[in-house]
């Protein structure tokens, strides 16, 4: 999908991601087996997710088995493609989507799930409308992304920074909460994360009507 490189991190995604799985797996493997432990509930074998900003796979590889058909997404070509390598299940389609304007129908999905992409995204709102456009009625949103409650490691994000990372939106917890209610969504569960570069807010959240 067409994307302006200027206004987002794509330039930033497209080259680290053949190192992405070894910098931000390996090293975060507690935090993705704790977030996935806490929201594994929400998919079964009748689930359909679509999976939006997936990376190199690293919530795929833990939930995928778990639903029914898992579509896994991201506006990186070069991140679709490591994904593609490394998970050739039946159930599992990796295609390059832009989270602010899906080529799927309406109130396709079970689940859409949004990990740690919101705040680095120039218009989340665009993000969320597409999102409430393509879940099912009551369908669910879980939606974990970097808050800037309690200890933040300002060397790691200056680091990143530096290298082309872009940060849009500096949310505390309370604050993202505010905005993703805002836009039509009834938050059912919010809980932190604690982890050593930024806590994690995770939200999930049922679609209202």
């Amino acid at each position: 999908m067409p994307v302006n490189s200027v206004n987002s991190n794509i330039s930033f995604w497209n080259k680290t991601a053949k190192i992405y799985t070894v910098l931000q797996e390996n090293k975060n493997r507690i935090l993705y087996d704790k977030l996935c432990n806490r929201i594994s509930k929400y998919f079964n074998k009748n689930t359909k997710v679509l999976e939006l900003a997936c990376g190199t796979g690293q919530l795929t590889s833990r939930l995928c088995g778990k639903a029914m058909l898992w579509e896994a997404t991201d506006f990186s070509a070069k991140m679709v493609s490591v994904t593609k390598k490394r998970f050739r299940k039946s159930n599992v389609n990796c295609r390059v989507e832009d989270a602010t304007n899906l080529t799927y129908d309406n109130s396709v999905f079970d689940v859409v799930i949004i990990a740690n992409a919101l705040h680095i995204m120039p218009d989340p709102d665009k993000a969320l409308r597409e999102i409430y456009r393509v879940l099912k009625p009551n369908g669910f949103l879980i939606a974990p992304t970097f808050v800037y409650d309690g200890y933040v490691n300002k060397f790691k994000i200056s680091m990143l920074e530096r290298a082309g990372f872009k940060t849009f939106h500096k949310w505390k917890a309370a604050e993202y909460e505010n905005f993703v209610e805002q836009r039509n969504f009834h938050i059912i569960e919010s809980y932190i994360i604690r982890e050593n570069f930024l806590p994690e807010c995770v939200l999930v959240c049922k679609k209202s009507k």
